[in-house]
C-alpha cells in the first residue's frame, strides 16, 4: 500500500476493489464486478420538493406536506387475505446446536449434524435466536 506525503493511503488503494481470493468472503463470482449492485426501491430526499433554487425561494405548501406523510400502521387492525405460513418457517425455536463430539478433534463426516440441546438462558445471539425446528414432512 502506497502512502502520500501526508501519510494517508494512496486514493488508488482506496478505490481497488479486492478480488475473492484477496478476501474472506466468497460470494460464488469468478470477478467481483460481476455480482452487481441492487439498488434500494424507496425514492431518494433529491428527488423531492426543494432540492432547486427556484423550489427553495417557493417553499412548500400545506398540501404538499401532507401528501408526503405516511400514516402510521395499525398493530390492531386485523388482516386481510390469506395466511402467509408457507410452512419454511417452524413455529417452536431451537435452542443450541451441538455437533457429536462437541466441536472437538478432526471433523470426519462429510455432512452437518448437530444436536439441540436447549436454549442456554435466553443468552442466544441473533443467528441463533433466528433458527426455527421445521417438522419433517412425508
Amino acid at each position: 500500500m502506497t502512502q502520500t506525503p501526508d501519510g494517508l493511503p494512496d486514493e488508488s488503494d482506496n478505490l481497488d476493489q479486492l478480488q475473492p481470493e484477496d478476501t474472506l468472503v466468497d460470494r460464488g463470482v469468478d470477478d467481483i464486478l460481476d455480482e452487481g449492485y441492487s439498488p434500494a426501491e424507496k425514492w431518494s430526499a433529491g428527488e423531492g420538493f426543494g432540492t432547486t433554487a427556484e423550489e427553495a425561494l417557493q417553499g412548500e405548501n400545506l398540501d404538499q406536506r401532507i401528501a408526503q406523510e405516511e400514516p402510521d400502521i395499525d398493530p390492531y387492525a386485523e388482516v386481510d387475505g390469506e395466511d402467509l405460513d408457507d410452512g419454511e418457517v417452524g413455529s417452536a425455536r431451537a435452542g443450541r446446536l451441538v455437533s457429536p463430539d462437541e466441536g472437538l478433534g478432526e471433523d470426519i463426516d462429510s455432512e452437518l449434524f448437530g444436536e439441540d440441546v436447549g436454549i442456554d438462558g435466553a443468552g442466544a445471539s441473533a443467528e441463533e435466536a433466528a433458527v426455527h425446528v421445521i417438522e419433517d414432512g412425508d
